[in-house]
C-alpha cells in the first residue's frame, strides 16, 4: 500500500479509538452512576458488544457514508486525511474540556468541509446530505420524547410496585446496556469502516465500494479497545451533572437510547450516540420533574453541538489546504 493510504488507515483506527473513549461514557454513564454494574464490568462488557454490533447488524452506515456524501470523483487521500485529522482534533479538545461533542458531526463536518476546499460546493451531494442531517438532528428530539415517554410507561405500569421493584431495574441494566452498546457498535464502528474502504477504492485496492471483513473486524476492535480504556472525564458529564441517576431512569435512557439508534443503524443513518443518549436522559428526567434537569448543562452541551460541524469545517479546509501542498495530487 501506498504511504498516504497506510495514514488514511492508521488516522481512522486512531479516530476509532479515539470514538470508543468518547462514547464510552454515553453508553456506560447511566448504568455506573445508578450502581447497576462496577464500571470496569461495565465497561469490558460494552467493549465486547461494540465490537459485535457491525458483524451482527451489517454496515448499511458504512454504505451511507461511502456512497452518499460527496461525489466519488471528489474523494482523493488527501480529502481523507484532512477530514480525519479535522476529526480527531476535535475529539481530543472537547475530550479535553469534557464536552460530550459528537464525533458523527466532527466527522461529517471535516469530510465535507475538505471536500469543498478541494472541489468546491458542487461536490457535495445535498440530498445524501440532508439524509444524514436528518438523522443527526432529529435523532435526539426522538430520544428525548421516547424518553419522556418510556419512563412515563414504566411509571404507570409499576404504580404499586414494592421498592425491589429496584432491583429488578438494576439487574435488567445488563440487557439494557448490551442492547445500547450493540447499536452504537453498530453505527458508530461503521463511519471509520466507510473511511477506511473509500481509502481503498481511491487507492485502486479495490474496484467497488464493499466493506471488507478485516476492515469490520479491526474498526470494530478499535472502538471496543477504546471503549475499555473508557472516558471518565465524559462519563463523570453524563452520569451526574444532569441529576441523580436512580436504576429505573437508568433502565428507560437504555431502553429509549437503544432502540433510536439501532433502527437508524439499519436504515443507514448516521447518529451521534452522545445526542441520543444525553437526550434520552434529559427526557427521562423531564418525566419525573421538569426542573429535575440541569437544564444548564444541557445548554452547554448544545453549544458544542451546534460549533462542531462548522468547526471541524474549516479545520479540515485548513489542513487539506496544508496537505495538498506538501502531498499534491
Amino acid at each position: 500500500m501506498s504511504p498516504l493510504i497506510i495514514a488514511v488507515v492508521v488516522l481512522a483506527l486512531g479516530f476509532d479509538f479515539l470514538n470508543g473513549i468518547h462514547d464510552s461514557s454515553n453508553v456506560v454513564a447511566t448504568v455506573i452512576s445508578s450502581r447497576a454494574l462496577p464500571p470496569r464490568f461495565a465497561l469490558g462488557m460494552t467493549a465486547v458488544a461494540e465490537f459485535s454490533g457491525p458483524l451482527i447488524f451489517g454496515v448499511a452506515v458504512a454504505n451511507t457514508i461511502g456512497h452518499e456524501v460527496v461525489a466519488a470523483k471528489a474523494i482523493s487521500l488527501q480529502v481523507l486525511l484532512a477530514a480525519l485529522c479535522s476529526a480527531i482534533l476535535w475529539n481530543l479538545l472537547t475530550w479535553y474540556l469534557g464536552f460530550p461533542s459528537s464525533s458523527s458531526h466532527a466527522l461529517v463536518g471535516g469530510f465535507i468541509g475538505a471536500v469543498v476546499m478541494g472541489a468546491g460546493w458542487k461536490a457535495v451531494q445535498i440530498p445524501g446530505v440532508m439524509k444524514i442531517l436528518i438523522a443527526l438532528f432529529t435523532s435526539p428530539f426522538i430520544g428525548f420524547v421516547f424518553g419522556f415517554a418510556v419512563l412515563r410507561l414504566i411509571t404507570r405500569l409499576s404504580w404499586n410496585a414494592k421498592p425491589r421493584i429496584n432491583g429488578f431495574f438494576k439487574r435488567s441494566q445488563v440487557v439494557t446496556t448490551l442492547a445500547l452498546a450493540l447499536s452504537h457498535g453498530a453505527n458508530d464502528a461503521q463511519k471509520t469502516m466507510g473511511i477506511i474502504t473509500l481509502a481503498l477504492v481511491t487507492g485502486g485496492y479495490l474496484n467497488v465500494f464493499k466493506v471488507p471483513l478485516w476492515v469490520i473486524i479491526l474498526s470494530g476492535g478499535m472502538i471496543a479497545l477504546g471503549t475499555s480504556v473508557g472516558g471518565w472525564r465524559l462519563i463523570r458529564t453524563l452520569g451526574r451533572k444532569f441529576y441523580k441517576i436512580r436504576p429505573v431512569d437508568a433502565f428507560a435512557s437504555q431502553v429509549a437510547s437503544a432502540v433510536v439508534i439501532l433502527t437508524a443503524s439499519l436504515f443507514g443513518g448516521p447518529v451521534s450516540t452522545t445526542q441520543v443518549v444525553s437526550t434520552t436522559i434529559m427526557g427521562v428526567g423531564a418525566a419525573e420533574r421538569v426542573n429535575k434537569v440541569r437544564w444548564t448543562v444541557a445548554q452547554e452541551i448544545a453549544t458544542a453541538w451546534l460549533l462542531t460541524i462548522p468547526a471541524s469545517a474549516l479545520m479540515a479546509a485548513g489542513i487539506f489546504w496544508v496537505i495538498i501542498r506538501a502531498f499534491p495530487v
